[in-house]
């Protein structure tokens, strides 16, 4: 697996990015961040990192490389990434995050801010060129231990305290609410936020060694840990999030874990939002909804943003996005009652988590009875892995290759009556059930993402979806 840019960010093997390479993106970023004057000589880039066994390595290596490069690394710990391009954006620094996300231990990455936000592709074009271009030159490649003041403790604190202003006191109160630990960065703070809010917290399942979480395709193994959990401790929920904080994973009563566009729907009317920016893979029942518009993007933080901007551009305000892993983005700043929410356009596992407590508690609802009362189709995905990146794009050729081609491959679940092909193939079938295949943008996996009008046809299509998948040959 080559060092590439995926959906959000650089990601590679973490034995590919210690060393040389980790030296080499961070010297370009610098490059970039001083040609496009977002940042003047001296000036301060934010690093903060996950509980991955090689993060600490490739931090130190980028703090040298900062340093090498003119500017002034600010070490910010291990915070959610969230939290890092929130610190940032205060300070006017870029920001760095070393974290593979959700992605397996052996595998690691590294995410960019700019002073303003998250890059966009046409930055990691900008990124990837510099790089490029300094391949050959050793002070760039140069692998040296770096340092750099430590500003965890402010980021913790300003992160905790747009927290602490988004619901009233004591909105949660009486609640029972498990936090699955796990590995993530964003552990102790989730604590520190639900106690805040009045639950009754339970941290749960701490662990040392990193758990790979992906709350868009969770295991079954995390499903039974949670269902056992729930019915252990009577909890109403069990909120987590994956290795860098940045997406939420959020059960009901039963353990069973909420979609992620569920989340970011709950969090559109909490909000009152006006326009929401998602991906192609979010559930079709999001326009059925009728508050808001809804702009469909490729899949990955970028593309959402670059929606977000275009509608702000265009003069709208209220503007939200969110993916269907659940990470939510706030294009504008909004007025929650206590007091007005910043802009934060990066993925946030914390508001969505408490948009929808908020929400369940105000109506006196389960989260199971929540869920339930939107009237959207089921939608399950999962993904087939160590599924190679050139077996995926033969088969992506092959279907695209002819009618008749995707026709055939999808005889077993039914006629093709729509496709759209901005990001993958999503195939509406004659029954109007939705089969999308779509390989990974940061990993040798194929996903499966599939919509039908109950919860065991759903799971029938998603099986016989990934059973095609996997019998597939060139």
């Amino acid at each position: 697996m080559a060092v590439k840019f995926g959906t959000s960010g650089l990601r590679g093997l973490s034995s590919e990015l210690v060393g040389s390479v980790s030296a080499l993106y961070a010297t370009a970023f610098a490059r970039f961040l001083l040609e496009k004057n977002l940042v003047g000589t001296g000036g301060r880039v934010v690093i903060a990192r996950d509980f991955r066994q090689s993060s600490p390595e490739i931090a130190a290596t980028v703090m040298a490389a900062l340093t090498r490069a003119g500017l002034t690394p600010i070490d910010c710990g291990t915070i959610p990434t969230p939290a890092l391009a929130l610190y940032g954006a205060a300070i006017n620094a870029g920001g760095i995050m070393i974290t593979g996300s959700h992605i397996p231990a052996d595998r690691n990455g590294i995410k960019f801010y700019r002073p303003d936000g998250e890059i966009d592709k046409q930055d990691e074009q900008a990124i990837v060129a510099l790089a490029t271009s300094l391949a050959d030159d050793a002070e760039a490649n140069r692998v040296e231990t770096g340092s750099g003041s430590n500003h965890e403790a402010q980021a913790t604190e300003l992160f905790l305290a747009r927290n602490f202003a988004t619901l009233p006191s004591q909105a949660l109160a009486g609640m029972r609410v498990g936090i699955y630990q796990h590995s993530t960065v964003a552990r102790d703070m989730m604590v520190k936020v639900f106690e805040h809010f009045g639950a009754t917290v339970f941290p749960l399942g701490r662990s040392e060694q990193f758990i790979p979480v992906d709350t868009e395709a969770v295991s079954d193994q995390t499903v039974a840990l949670l269902a056992e959990w729930t019915d252990e401790l009577a909890l109403d929920t069990i909120v987590s999030t994956d290795g860098d904080g940045d997406r939420p994973l959020v059960s009901d009563e039963c353990g069973t874990p909420l979609r992620g566009d569920l989340l970011g729907l709950v969090s559109a009317r909490f909000l009152k939002a006006a326009v929401v920016a998602t991906p192609v893979t979010s559930n079709s029942g999001l326009e059925a909804d009728g508050r808001f518009t809804v702009v469909r993007t490729r899949v990955g933080s970028p593309f959402v943003i670059a929606a977000m901007n275009e509608a702000l551009a265009g003069g709208q305000t209220g503007v939200i996005g969110f993916e269907a892993n659940g990470g939510l983005m706030l294009g504008s700043d909004f007025d929650v009652g206590t007091s007005m929410l910043k802009a934060l356009p990066t993925r946030d596992s914390f508001l969505p988590a408490l948009a929808v407590l908020a929400t369940a508690k105000q109506t006196g609802q389960s989260l199971s009875a929540l869920a339930a009362s939107f009237s959207m189709p089921i939608a399950l995905s999962d993904r087939l892995e160590n599924f190679a990146v050139e077996r995926s794009a033969a088969l992506m050729a092959h279907l695209r290759h002819s009618p008749e081609n995707l026709a055939n491959f999808l005889v077993p679940l039914g006629d093709v009556q729509s496709i759209s092909d901005i990001d993958g193939l999503r195939v509406t079938l004659d029954d109007q059930s939705i089969v999308h295949f779509r390989p990974s943008g940061n990993a040798p996996e194929m996903r499966c993402y599939v919509e039908a009008p109950t919860a065991d046809a759903a799971k029938t299509l998603l099986k016989r979806g990934l059973a095609l998948l996997e019998s597939w040959q060139a």
